[in-house]
């Protein structure tokens, strides 16, 4: 194996087990009771969080491999992007089990009237295709432009999770607002080179 190869390894074991130290410091705090007077909002609040955390993370590997001109990034987005999803389903089966005890009439009385769960659902339901469709495979079968299209949804998704958070605190609003700043960011610098590679297609007059 080449060293190259190595190390991208080396990179993707290091991603990968701190990716999961937000899941072991809870499952910790469960274990010892240190979670708090109400655990179940702190497993359901905890991994919402981390759920927005990975997606933007996510999002910024394509900013961060154009300005440090590090090509290699990129083989990280697809794990990250999992994880995002990985911790999303986890935050959705807290608030479905632990809070809900699958009580589908209350769920869908709470997304109806609570507007943080309206918007937080669907933000949840939009990574399913992407999870589904990471694989190489499913790029073969979709073909480029339209794997590239279907996963554009994760910007939608990503919108939508800021909302919720801000939505969701009542009080305090610094951490939902630097989300928003982020992610306000990636989305412009996104932006900003898209516009540049059209005006450099089209042909002087």
């Amino acid at each position: 194996m080449r060293p190259e190869a190595n190390a991208l390894r080396a990179a993707k074991a290091a991603v990968f087990l701190a990716a999961l130290i937000p899941l072991a410091r809870l499952g910790a705090g469960a274990a010892l009771g240190t979670l708090g007077a109400n655990p179940i909002e702190k497993i359901i609040r905890t991994t919402g969080y981390w759920t927005l955390s990975f997606l933007l993370i996510t999002l910024a590997v394509t900013p961060l491999r154009i300005l440090l001109r590090q090509p290699w990034l990129v083989r990280l987005r697809r794990m990250l992007g999992l994880f995002a999803f990985f911790y999303g389903t986890l935050h959705f089966t807290g608030y479905l089990v632990l809070d809900q005890f699958f009580d589908w009439q209350a769920i869908l009385k709470d997304i109806a009237k609570r507007p943080f769960i309206t918007v937080g659902f669907p933000s949840f339901v939009l990574l399913i295709p992407l999870a589904v469709t990471s694989t190489d495979a499913m790029m073969r079968r979709l073909g480029g432009k339209r794997w590239q299209r279907l996963h554009r949804l994760v910007y939608v998704s990503a919108v939508g999770g800021v909302i919720h958070y801000l939505w969701l605190v009542k009080k305090d609003i610094s951490d939902p607002l630097r989300f928003a700043i982020l992610l306000t960011l990636l989305l412009g610098f996104r932006a900003i080179v898209l516009l540049r590679r059209r005006s450099r297609a089209v042909p002087a007059a």
